[in-house]
């Protein structure tokens, strides 16, 4: 299965899972329309450098500069090509909607936060370059729904986790100098960015679920320790009228 596979893949994920789920889980047209709004506004502003022959790159990430902190809010919305901008489009709108169908509570947070922790994490880690494009928010995303999942020990998030692994997990390998011209350093800010979010709102929304079993009698018949316990039949008290008994003597036959 190929990239382009697998993030359509994801798209029908989503879609599906959020059709066939249960009612603990309810949708909002937010986990749509956020999204789709994002996505819009990074293809925007891709238009309009291609419309008037504008190049934003110097708006994005250039590390331990002061004017280079701009790139902070504006680098995410900023991209090379068609080829670079796609490839983050598909897996943003999929892990947006993922956080804002399964972790509503805290989705705006993980977005804003985690947005702006993971372009001063850049700044601070990055090599003298402009860094641009939505790929450190895409690792932010993944970061956060893949070990939210299984912290939370919830099961229907630590599924979403293992299926987030099976259609995304190849990405863990561009946290690594391994292509050039590639900003690793944005990809393995997102990572620790989402990490760090998962710990600190693992006890938001929904948690691991405790299943509490109704009592019966035969759980009477047990201890602590388990131990049998043979239970107490109180014997009533039966009470015995008194009896009067009436002689009548018959004469003999003669």
């Amino acid at each position: 299965m190929t990239e382009v596979h697998k993030y359509y893949f994801g798209f029908i994920f989503v879609i599906f899972s959020i059709m066939k789920t249960e009612q603990q889980l309810k949708f909002s047209p937010t986990v749509f329309t956020i999204p789709l709004l994002f996505v819009f506004v990074i293809w925007f502003v891709y238009w309009l450098e291609i419309k008037f022959g504008w190049n934003f790159n110097k708006l994005g990430v250039y590390p331990r500069n002061f004017s280079g902190l701009k790139g902070v809010f504006c680098s995410p919305f900023i991209h090379s090509d068609t080829n670079h901008l796609f490839n983050n489009s598909v897996p943003l709108f999929v892990l947006s909607a993922c956080i804002f169908y399964f972790y509503k509570e805290v989705a705006v947070k993980v977005l804003l936060y985690g947005g702006v922790i993971t372009g001063l994490l850049t700044w601070i880690i990055a090599r003298e370059s402009y860094h641009i494009g939505a790929s450190g928010i895409v690792y932010l995303l993944f970061s956060f729904v893949l070990f939210s999942g299984i912290i939370k020990k919830n099961y229907r998030l630590v599924a979403v986790s293992f299926i987030t692994i099976f259609l995304y997990g190849s990405m863990v390998w561009y946290v690594l100098p391994i292509k050039e011209g590639m900003s690793w350093e944005g990809h393995l800010s997102g990572l620790i960015t989402g990490i760090i979010l998962a710990l600190l709102y693992k006890n938001k929304g929904i948690v691991k679920e405790i299943f509490e079993f109704s009592k019966t009698e035969f759980d009477d018949m047990f201890d602590e320790d388990g131990n049998y316990v043979p239970p107490i039949i109180e014997e009533e008290e039966i009470e015995l009228k008194e009896i009067k008994y009436r002689y009548i003597y018959k004469k003999e036959e003669e």
